[in-house]
């Protein structure tokens, strides 16, 4: 399936690109001294972890409405994750899609990706009356 035509057609994945986004980056995760321990250590089966981050990223990006479920439940029963690890995650991920999609695309999966990964990390790690360094970042 093809992106759509049309303004803001640039930022609109491919299912194609979505599908070589994730499996990209996640065999980057997989490889990665800091992240590879966590998520191997998490996910027994990658086929189905893999179907559903394209279905996610399908709903983010294009709107599918192709995902159903709790990332902040997800991620908040995952061990050994520190705020750190957001940056490290950040990384690899701009990193992938820039080599992997055009320059625009990546931007927009970039942005997002950000947006999300803020998100996670103040659902898991935010508690009142402490103050939070930016994100990726210790204190």
């Amino acid at each position: 399936m093809s992106a759509p035509a049309g303004p803001g057609a640039a930022t609109i994945p491919s299912e194609d690109e979505i599908h070589a986004l994730v499996h990209g980056f996640y065999a980057k995760i997989r490889a990665d001294k800091e992240l590879g321990p966590i998520f191997n250590g998490a996910i027994a089966d990658w086929d189905p972890h893999l179907a559903k981050m394209c279905a996610f990223w399908s709903s983010v990006m294009r709107m599918s409405g192709r995902y159903h479920g709790n990332p902040m439940a997800a991620h908040l029963r995952l061990k050994g994750v520190d705020s750190a690890h957001f940056g490290r995650w950040l990384s690899l991920f701009g990193a992938t899609a820039h080599e992997l999609l055009r320059p625009e695309l990546a931007a927009a999966f970039e942005a997002r990706a950000k947006t999300i990964a803020r998100s996670l990390e103040l659902g898991m790690f935010y508690r009142p009356g402490l103050e939070r360094p930016p994100l990726g970042e210790t204190a």
